[in-house]
């Protein structure tokens, strides 16, 4: 499976551009998965009330994305849902078929726990033969929520991780990988924001070894994921046998 992330310089509350420099940035690229940064329609925004879609905008996009290139779009956007926001990552598959993963971790050094509202659920979905693991920025941080329980294959991290915490992105990003057996695939947006935050290029994709296998050209960022060689990893080095039993409390 071919994962080909963008680095998106994303246009601060600006979905109408942001939708059109997706379209250029990906009008010659083939992937069977596509990824896209947190927030990718309008920047890592607390003005929930103002940029927050409440006519799926982001959805619809996604969808139509995802029929034009017959492949797979993941990304997050700020979503009002019966009152409340949610910083809500879509999967969205060439059949129409929608997953969604409302970000668990609320970065509360921004301010985003006061605004969004914290998801409720752990969400793998399957597709192409891998069982994926949605998670969004500042779960990174939290590994015993991303703990492999033998029902994943990989993991998609999608971010809005600034310049000045980046070692932390691209060490966590890395430790996921090894700690889980899994191909973790951690996407990040570049440029400045609309808080004056300075965004370096970071997206990296590992595998379960901690071995880089991600190539980049421009802003585009890809990976091939073989699910043959995981399992062979895994039948090598069969660490997950060995993990602690544990349940968690949402």
């Amino acid at each position: 499976m071919k994962i080909t992330g963008l680095n998106l310089d994303i246009i601060w509350k600006n979905k109408g551009e942001n939708f059109h420099l997706i379209e250029k940035e990906l009008e010659n690229q083939e992937a069977d998965l596509f990824l896209l940064p947190e927030m990718f329609s309008t920047g890592f925004c607390m003005d929930a009330s103002e940029v927050s879609d409440r006519n799926q905008e982001s959805l619809e996009f996604l969808k139509k994305m995802s029929k034009e290139k017959n492949a797979a779009f993941c990304g997050s956007s700020p979503v009002e849902d019966n009152g409340n926001f949610y910083n809500r990552m879509y999967f969205v598959q060439p059949d129409s078929q929608v997953d969604f993963y409302d970000k668990r971790h609320l970065f509360s050094f921004s301010g985003e726990d006061k605004v969004y509202t914290p998801g409720k659920e752990r969400v793998i979905v399957n597709y192409k033969g891998f069982r994926i693991l949605l998670q969004v920025c500042y779960d990174l941080r939290f590994p015993v929520f991303a703990r492999n329980n033998d029902d994943y294959d990989a993991i998609l991290y999608v971010a809005n991780w600034p310049e000045k915490r980046v070692g932390a992105w691209e060490h966590l990003l890395k430790a996921r990988a090894i700690e889980n057996l899994s191909f973790v695939f951690g996407l990040n947006r570049i440029g400045t924001d609309g808080n004056d935050l300075f965004y370096q290029e970071s997206s990296h994709c590992f595998f379960a070894d901690g071995k880089g296998i991600s190539q980049k050209n421009g802003n585009i960022v890809s990976a091939e994921l073989n699910m043959d060689e995981l399992n062979d990893f895994r039948k090598h080095f069969q660490f997950l046998n060995d993990r602690d039993a544990f349940s968690i409390e949402l």
